[in-house]
């Protein structure tokens, strides 16, 4: 005989009998809503962790992921910088709001200074050009590719380059800094930031803002972590810095992306609360039609609780082949959403653009554990309800 018995007797009513359709029926569609929602909330969740990966490697590799300042009676101490936790590595940095104006067309963006001979994450995208090419009064320019085809621009060709914030003195008055820049190169990261940042020597960039040669340059910070800056901010601040990070500029990004993956989350795990409640339903059923037969189990001397686990292991059944099915099926959805999409004629982002997609496999086990408990919670009150039957009130009128 198989042992114990609570889960031989549990799996078969599991299988329900012949005459038991509608029961059967809803322990199924309780088995296929809960596997539908756990894949829904896997396939959503790969989905958003691959925009916020985006947003950490292309976004944030661009843009500074802090800056600190002093003044010209305090500079950063690059040395301790670089020993507290998360820093891996430092560059000098100057930054202005600018103008840039083309034969074709005007355009504004975010000028970085920087020193080429340095690490700079921009050099994995360039499409054309080289960093390189950004020495000390060549006044050269390295753009996004969003930048060029607003301005209508290519290699070599010239842009003037005006900094509201700074100002000159001229024949006619005071007017704003301004200067040529020669196109030295051309980027692409397939996000927003190609449409706002451009890269100059730090030298030529400092000439324009009129800095004077007394005044320290900021200091750039890459951080192995970016989300990580808040607690970095406190402690640059605690030492006396100016500090600034990417939170200014797309702090509202990173936000939207994390409420609509909560949402997302939320509004998925609905769908498995509702499947879980449909197992509770069949589960009540089936106690209801069971009780005769529980009520003989208990004469024939079967305790309480194995009468509890023997229920629970009829609506845990249920909710462990969904989860495991769901999460199989969302896992290989996740993996596989692309093709899927172009097989179907889905185009969600323009210039068909592949959706980012990170399976995170703790965070798939996470879901599918998480949903069994929520079932096996969910089990107690029927099975409890099934083990307070008294046989002889049962049993009178059989």
């Amino acid at each position: 005989m198989f042992h114990p018995l609570p889960v031989f007797i549990g799996l078969r009513y599991l299988q329900g009998h012949s005459g038991d359709k509608f029961g059967r029926f809803i322990s199924y569609m309780s088995t296929a809503g809960i596997a539908i929602g756990v894949m829904s909330l896997i396939t959503v969740l790969s989905v958003m962790n691959g925009f916020e990966g985006q947003l950490k490697t292309r976004i944030l590799s661009i843009l500074p992921q802090a800056i600190i300042a002093g003044d010209a009676n305090f500079t950063p101490d690059i040395n301790t910088i670089l020993k507290w936790d998360g820093i891996v590595g430092t560059a000098p940095v100057v930054s202005t709001d600018v103008i840039v104006q083309s034969i074709a067309s005007l355009g504004v963006g975010r000028l970085l200074g920087i020193d080429p001979q340095c690490v700079e994450p921009v050099r994995q995208f360039m499409v054309l050009g080289s960093v390189d090419a950004l020495t000390a009064g060549s006044y050269k320019l390295v753009v996004g590719q969003q930048t060029a085809k607003q301005l209508d621009i290519s290699l070599d060709e010239k842009v003037r380059v005006i900094i509201t914030s700074a100002s000159q003195f001229t024949p006619i008055g005071r007017i704003p800094s301004q200067r040529n820049f020669t196109i030295a190169g051309i980027y692409d990261t397939a996000t927003g930031v190609d449409e706002q940042v451009m890269f100059a020597n730090i030298n030529d960039v400092g000439r324009l803002m009129r800095l004077p040669y007394t005044q320290p340059v900021d200091l750039r910070l890459f951080i192995d972590d970016p989300f990580d800056v808040p607690a970095l901010k406190v402690k640059a601040e605690s030492l006396g810095y100016e500090w600034s990070d990417w939170r200014e500029l797309h702090g509202e990004l990173f936000q939207a992306i994390k409420m609509e993956k909560n949402m997302m989350g939320l509004m998925l795990s609905l769908i498995i609360l509702v499947a879980t409640f449909n197992i509770i339903s069949a589960l009540v059923m089936v106690v209801m039609e069971k009780q005769s037969e529980v009520a003989i189990l208990k004469t024939q001397g079967m305790k309480q609780s194995a009468i509890v686990y023997l229920f629970i292991v009829q609506g845990a059944s249920s909710s462990i082949i969904g989860a495991i099915l769901g999460g199989i099926a969302g896992t290989i959805v996740a993996l596989n959403v692309n093709g899927i999409m172009s097989i179907m004629n889905i185009r969600l982002l323009g210039n068909s653009l592949p959706l980012p997609v990170i399976v995170k496999y703790e965070q798939i086990i996470l879901v599918v554990v998480s949903t069994i408990v929520l079932s096996l919670v969910a089990t107690l009150f029927p099975s409890i309800n099934a083990a307070s039957i008294r046989p002889a009130d049962t049993l009178r009128y059989e």
